[in-house]
């Protein structure tokens, strides 16, 4: 039975959420699989990913081929990292605790980079929403100085036209 690690589609349409899943190929793409051993949401920014490192590894070594995508996404996680550091060590070109160390030192790289990008979108929405209000401040200040300008003058021939009936009476 060949075994995919692949992506099952649920949510809303245009919100979709997927569960990454481990399956028989000829299983339909939503149908029967064995094992769930994630969820993938695109839908942020950056997007969420929690999977089970563990059983994503064991599958993965066993020999289930992933698709395109949970090949990108394993890879994110640092599940096919670990894979390759493990073959190395079963092969005898480093020791388990070498392998370990690159990947703590890839884990928190890769960390680094992710609180890295989250910490400049909230900058860039900061930002934005300072440049919006700045903005919209400017417009109020408009619209208020051109009510002004608009009521000044009435308010001036208001003043002459009480004045002559003033004078006339």
């Amino acid at each position: 039975m060949p075994t995919r690690i692949r992506l099952q589609r649920h949510g809303k349409k245009g919100h979709a959420i997927y569960h990454i899943v481990i399956a028989d190929s000829r299983a339909p793409r939503d149908g029967k699989f064995i094992e769930k051993i994630g969820l993938y949401n695109p839908n942020t920014n950056p997007a969420t990913i929690d999977i089970n490192f563990e059983k994503a590894l064991d599958w993965y070594q066993k020999g289930a081929q992933p698709t395109d995508t949970t090949r990108a996404i394993l890879s994110y996680t640092g599940v096919l990292m670990k894979d390759h550091l493990l073959r190395g060590v079963k092969k005898g070109a480093l020791t388990l605790e070498q392998a370990e160390a690159k990947f703590a030192k890839w884990l928190e790289e890769k960390s680094g980079k992710i609180i890295g990008k989250k910490d400049k979108l909230k900058s860039y929405k900061a930002e934005e929403y300072k440049k919006r209000m700045a903005a919209e401040a400017e417009a109020r200040n408009k619209r208020i100085a051109a009510k002004a300008a608009q009521n000044a003058p009435a308010a001036e021939s208001g003043e002459t036209a009480a004045e002559e009936t003033t004078a006339e009476a």
